[in-house]
């Protein structure tokens, strides 16, 4: 294997990572900014703002790793079929989540709930990105895999 390929190859874990805390500081910001809206109603207009950017970096992250990034995985490790099936289940959790908080925005809920919802969404959130990166960084690193990182791990 030469050096470019290598490079290439640890790369996939590097992209993962820079990803997930791109999405930690997005989520960051939403919070942030529900928290500094005196009102339902101000806390609505900055998360109609911060939220459908975020849901939808998310989302696409979450539907490119499934479309792309784990089908190569398990063809490559047949072994990390179970943990896939587990991830899979995390992004229609999250997914859920972020259709609950899409609901809450959509009737300008009270503040407290749009932070109860933001939080669920960053507990799980955390929680995958981390047994995510557990299980796969090592295995990103020897993935050889022919596709653009927005296409296999979202548009952000």
């Amino acid at each position: 294997m030469t050096e470019r390929e290598t490079t290439r190859l640890v790369a996939w874990s590097y992209e993962l990572r820079q990803v997930h805390n791109r999405l930690r500081e997005a989520l960051d910001l939403v919070r942030t900014a529900v928290a500094d809206g005196t009102s339902g109603e101000a806390a609505t207009r900055d998360l109609l703002l911060y939220c459908h950017g975020f849901c939808a970096a998310l989302d696409g992250h979450h539907r490119g790793e499934d479309a792309t990034l784990f089908p190569a995985i398990e063809a490559a490790h047949p072994e990390l079929a179970p943990v896939l099936r587990y991830l899979r289940q995390d992004h229609s959790m999250i997914a859920h989540l972020l259709g609950g908080l899409q609901a809450a925005i959509d009737r300008a809920a009270p503040v407290a709930e749009l932070d109860r919802h933001l939080e669920g969404v960053s507990a799980i959130m955390e929680s995958h990105f981390r047994y995510e990166e557990r299980q796969l960084l090592q295995v990103l690193e020897t993935l050889s895999l022919d596709a653009s990182p927005d296409e296999v791990l979202g548009p952000l």
